[in-house]
């Protein structure tokens, strides 16, 4: 391969895939214009008839319901997007090139298959951290923007991921996991249900052991009591210091959310890996 020729991988990538990298785009964009909709038209009438409401008997909050509810929806699509790159990677990305063959016509043309690897990767990595990264910082301005409108808090499971890099770090492992998939199976539908599986696999087990991934605090008492709003509740009963409650406060969002991040992306470095190593065998 000359010197020329690297810089024409990514754009054989782009060119290859540019329908999916146009939805990707569509995606992140409509999502960061309907927040910023919800922000400056929905909060506006939501707040003025929450005070409307505190005056008068009578009143109409939907809108205030409505802010809170949409931007909930926004919060899922932004939490669980990675699992539309997932089926795509071991669909479009690779599986698709490896059943058909293209794949193997690229390998005889003086293109070696570590750098088709590392070009069909490497682009839409980019535009994955890119894309994610506007994602989280939009999201986190819309949720905390008005939050007396709002029915949640950051130990919901689609919030949590939305708020901060576990998003582009899911965002980037399903792109390795199923790109380890297309090389495995080497059939597009079923690389595509697989990989599917396998993230949400991923994700339902760091869900369900998220509380761990912090060392908790323990509140005891001679009597009932009840945690203030914000807090975690993760445990609680009598014994015999007393009541008692282990939870999570706002202040262990980060320590846990990083946590998280750094489990997910070993993962996608893992399963990296083993894709490279696995190619040659796929060159046979």
């Amino acid at each position: 391969m000359t010197a020329f020729a690297l810089p024409g991988l990514p754009r054989t990538v782009l060119r290859l895939h540019r329908t999916a990298l146009i939805v990707w785009g569509t995606f992140v964009a409509a999502v960061i214009g309907w927040l910023v909709w919800l922000n400056t038209v929905t909060a506006d009438r939501g707040e003025r008839e929450m005070a409307y409401c505190e005056h008068h008997e009578t009143c109409n909050i939907l809108t205030a319901l409505n802010y809170s509810e949409r931007t909930g929806y926004i919060g899922t699509l932004v939490c669980y997007s990675y699992l539309a790159v997932a089926a795509w990677a071991g669909a479009a990305l690779i599986g698709r090139e490896l059943e058909s063959g293209t794949a193997k016509l690229a390998w005889t043309q003086g293109v070696t298959p570590v750098r088709w690897l590392t070009a069909k990767l490497a682009l839409p990595a980019l535009l994955l951290t890119l894309g994610g990264t506007a994602l989280v910082l939009a999201f986190r301005w819309g949720w905390s923007a008005h939050r007396d409108l709002m029915g949640d808090d950051w130990t919901f499971a689609d919030v949590f991921v939305a708020r901060g890099p576990a998003t582009v770090a899911y965002g980037l492992c399903a792109l390795a996991v199923g790109t380890l998939t297309a090389l495995l199976i080497r059939r597009t539908l079923p690389a595509l249900g697989i990989s599917l599986a396998a993230m949400w696999l991923l994700n339902f087990v760091l869900e369900r052991h998220r509380g761990s991934f912090w060392p908790t605090l323990t509140r005891t008492s001679a009597t009932r009591f009840d945690l203030q709003n914000g807090l975690w509740q993760l445990t609680k009963g009598h014994g015999a210091d007393g009541y008692y409650v282990t939870y999570h406060p706002q202040s262990h969002f980060w320590p846990m959310h990083l946590v998280e991040t750094g489990i997910v992306l070993a993962v996608a470095a893992l399963a990296t890996l083993i894709a490279f190593r696995l190619l040659p065998r796929r060159t046979v």
